[in-house]
């Protein structure tokens, strides 16, 4: 399942309530675990992470995270341990055991073959069809793989050995193990290889094993069609895990030496990505009318927005760690901003040193904008997205195709609102229907009686006003839209066109969330605007499937972020005011006494 890269949709910090859910699933799910080991795994206090990713295969599945490790995977409903759990509790789940060779088979992405299960003097462990197991290699109690079992240990017996034994979920060295730290298992030694040792028993494969072995990897490798570049080694002896184990740690302690070194080049690089957009912001964004500005909007709204493309600004990253910290060296050592304490525990920006050296000598770099590259790449290298053109026209109907007859015009054909004026006035001059004494008026004959006007007004309406007649003519006719994407055919639309959509939701007690819908209309990927809005408010983002709404998502992000939604479609994809629909929700801005 995670042979190849997946795609992350969401990562978040967990909730108290959901973590308490988790727990209780886990025990459920897992009654071999004690209280206390559960509270091991899950600590109450520590920072633990649902992280929801699409597989290459589509496959939704949610991870929990804890410090940057994957613990468990849910998938269908069903909770599975990482090996990382698993090699903390390698007793946790029924395991089978194979030959190393056929470990580099499963990492490939093959399922375990029962020809490649190593079947101990106690016979194979007690498991029903679909139950979750794991899988191990000799010499090392150490599970190297998680999967469901393809049919029971009796059904195994009864076909000779033959056919599927495991199918496997998640390996030791694929991309879900590549997402934690990287660690490799541990040596367990296993107990029944150690007693056969000492009874001077030998653990190579007999002609007629090695054959059957060699079947299984060839049977595995056909099974996902994948060849392997790594040769099988002919004995199974010098196949040791723990040489495998000894070169991992010493790669391992390489990479921790050269990611220090790199971990220490980064923060002196975050620390000059900050001073640029700090100096950026106060050269470009900062207006002398909107001070006091409190330092966290400053932050917010202005230094994220000056962040080059391709980078992204941390200040715990940075030397400074804190925003406080970063403007009180600005003040003091370089005396460009003064800040000060307005209310209880808030800072603000007051002044400005607008006629600082280091201010004016600093020159905008061009095409900061993550927004502005999101547009201009269309997201991931794809064309650059240009605003759509949309025009309202108007089809005629069976109710109004009378008034058109005199000019050609049958029901369907679809008109601009001008060509419906001038058809309309044309009319009106060619029956004379002009009032005589008020040319402001237009006199009501039995075919716009039968097209204009209700049942209740025949009697008593005898003549209307121009703009009314133009009115309820178009009022009347069928509303359509045409939508002109550059470089394509026209597109033509029925009805009146939806426009996007924000709005304000409560989540919890005292959260709310924006949500974005009907984006897909106007040629904009919901999955680019997200980003594009994660970037500009530092803020969390999650696409979901528009409830009614066929191959549409909604765009979901922390907080009341209307201003800045309306100025990234406004400003940025360029969309008409008109067809955005909420911008009146922003919350209302005011300097606080």
């Amino acid at each position: 399942m995670f042979v190849k890269p997946f795609r992350v949709r969401s990562n978040t910090a967990i909730k108290g309530s959901d973590r308490r859910k988790l727990k209780a699933d886990i025990c459920a799910a897992f009654p071999s675990l004690c209280a206390e080991e559960l509270s091991e795994l899950i600590p109450n206090k520590e920072e633990l992470n649902i992280v929801k990713i699409y597989s290459h295969k589509g496959d939704a599945v949610t991870l929990y995270v804890l410090h940057k490790n994957p613990l468990f995977f849910e998938l269908e409903r069903r909770l599975y341990p990482t090996v990382y759990v698993l090699w903390r509790y390698p007793s946790l789940l029924p395991t089978f055991k194979t030959w190393p060779p056929v470990l580099q088979k499963m990492v490939g992405g093959a399922d375990l073959m029962l020809p490649g299960v190593v079947v101990p003097s106690s016979g194979l462990p007690d498991v029903k069809q679909g139950d979750c197991c794991a899988v191990t290699v000799v010499r090392n109690r150490a599970p190297v793989a998680v999967g469901t079992a393809a049919v029971s240990s009796g059904q195994m017996h009864s076909l000779g050995m033959k056919g599927r034994g495991v199918c496997v979920l998640h390996t030791y060295m694929d991309n879900l193990w590549a997402l934690g730290d990287k660690s490799g298992p541990p040596s367990l030694p296993d107990s029944e290889s150690e007693e056969q040792e000492q009874n001077g028993e030998d653990d190579e494969v007999s002609e007629g094993g090695e054959e059957e072995l060699e079947r299984c990897v060839e049977g595995e490798q056909s099974s996902t069609g994948e060849t392997s570049t790594r040769p099988a080694s002919p004995s199974l002896e010098k196949l040791n895990l723990a040489e495998q184990e000894e070169e991992m740690s010493e790669k391992g302690n390489e990479e921790e030496e050269g990611s220090q070194d790199e971990q220490k080049m980064s923060q002196d690089d975050m620390d000059s990505l900050l001073l640029q957009c700090f100096l950026h912001a106060l050269k470009s964004k900062v207006k002398k009318s909107e001070l006091p500005l409190l330092t966290s909007t400053f932050l917010r709204n202005h230094m994220f927005s000056c962040c080059p493309s391709g980078k992204k600004l941390d200040i715990k990253k940075s030397s400074y760690k804190k925003l406080s910290k970063f403007l009180q060296t600005m003040e003091q050592q370089r005396n460009l901003v003064r800040v000060k304490e307005l209310s209880k525990g808030v800072e603000s920006i007051v002044e400005v040193d607008w006629k600082n050296q280091e201010l004016r000598s600093f020159n905008i770099p061009e095409e900061t904008d993550v927004e502005v590259a999101l547009v201009r790449d269309g997201g991931e290298g794809e064309s650059p997205y240009r605003p759509p053109e949309i025009t309202t026209l108007y089809s005629v109907n069976a109710r109004v195709e009378p008034l058109f007859l005199d000019a050609n015009i049958r029901k369907g054909t679809v008109l601009q609102p001008a060509e419906v004026r001038s058809v309309v006035t044309e009319y009106v001059k060619r029956n004379e229907l002009v009032d005589e004494i008020n040319k402001n008026y237009v006199t009501i004959n039995p075919v716009l009686c039968d097209c204009l006007l209700e049942k209740s007004e025949y009697q008593n309406v005898e003549s209307v006003k121009w703009d009314d007649l133009f009115s309820r003519t178009l009022g009347l006719m069928q509303e359509c839209s045409q939508i002109v994407f550059p470089g394509k055919t026209p597109v033509m639309k029925k009805g009146h066109l939806e426009p996007i959509d924000i709005s304000v939701a409560s989540r919890g007690s005292n959260k709310k969330v924006t949500l974005i819908k009907n984006l897909e209309a106007y040629g904009l990927d919901p999955a680019a605007v997200a980003t594009a809005l994660q970037h500009r408010v530092q803020a969390s983002s999650v696409l979901q499937p528009l409830p009614g709404g066929k191959d549409k998502l909604l765009v979901q992000i922390q907080g009341n972020q209307i201003r800045q939604v309306g100025s990234l479609l406004l400003d940025h994809y360029q969309i008409p005011r008109k067809f955005i629909q909420g911008l009146d929700k922003a919350p209302k801005g005011g300097k606080k006494k």
